[in-house]
């Protein structure tokens, strides 16, 4: 049985992100965010039976959940998928009659929870670095409140005073309909918006305020009752580990460079090795 004190920095996010799920929510699910997937199953198994998901891969409406991967990851998506809908059906029909919720991971994000997926650079023509685009992100973010975001890794480059373009909406006091996000997890802490700026509401085991502060790129507000975010306990390391992502797809988003590419190339082989050992690729 694995030990509550004996866990990792994605395994917290997973567990607070779970923690978020209700029954009768519907959640969006991007295209590579194995962190969220990896929370939202969780929260589903400990929390909310009766949770649903809809998917960009496949635009699928799902009531049940898989082990997740990489290379086979359709087959939990579409495999599993109680109706299958085209991309306008799924704007003109699943949103406003579901109102899913959905985590975005924002590239920059400015304390009234503007978001940007566009491009780093003030002239959008001639960027420093295009980045990957916003997909539905603009259409979504004017209309409704159900947004909530999550940064794997906590920096001054993604928590800026302002963004270099908005492609999502946040908490901007002219906006009509709709709200900016509810609330976000990184690798350091828990934060809501109070009045429609960012505010600090748990520090994670070991983080202390001032390095919360120092890695955020304007000024921070903090909940009076600022406290210790809870930690995962016994069962949801066991779900997490042994169920729900074996492979350890989750860590993807918490590492960068030659550690990333490495266990990329250790998950693909592991998920051949699994294939192949199977009998799958004699049977096709």
């Amino acid at each position: 049985m694995a030990s509550a004190a004996d866990y990792t920095i994605d395994e917290l996010i997973c567990v607070c992100i779970s923690r978020q799920v209700r029954d009768g929510d519907v959640w969006a699910q991007g295209i590579n965010t194995p962190l969220v997937s990896a929370g939202l199953i969780l929260g589903k198994l400990r929390y909310a039976p009766d949770a649903r998901f809809t998917s960009a891969i496949g635009q699928a409406l799902l009531q049940d959940w898989g082990a997740l991967g990489i290379s086979h990851i359709e087959d939990l998506w579409v495999g599993k998928g109680l109706v299958h809908l085209g991309f306008a059906t799924g704007a003109a029909e699943i949103l406003p009659s579901f109102q899913p919720k959905e985590f975005f991971r924002p590239a920059q994000l400015d304390s009234r929870g503007n978001t940007n997926n566009i491009a780093f650079g003030a002239d959008v023509h001639k960027p420093r670095m295009r980045l990957p685009g916003s997909g539905g992100i603009p259409d979504v973010t004017p209309c409704y409140d159900h947004s909530y975001l999550y940064v794997p890794r906590h920096s001054r480059l993604t928590f800026v005073e302002k963004c270099d373009v908005v492609s999502g909406l946040g908490h901007v006091p002219w906006r009509r309909t709709g709200g900016g996000p509810r609330y976000l997890i990184s690798d350091l802490g828990q934060f809501d918006w109070q009045a429609g700026q960012m505010r600090l509401t748990s520090l994670h085991p070991g983080v202390e305020l001032q390095r919360v502060q120092r890695k955020t790129g304007f000024a921070l507000a903090v909940a009076p009752d600022l406290h210790e975010t809870p930690r995962p306990d016994a069962e949801d390391l066991r779900l997490l580990r042994e169920e729900i992502d074996p492979l350890g797809t989750r860590k993807l988003e918490t590492l960068a460079g030659r550690a990333r590419k490495t266990l990329l190339r250790d998950i693909v082989r592991q998920e051949r090795e699994n294939y192949e050992g199977s009998g799958a690729a004699r049977q096709v």
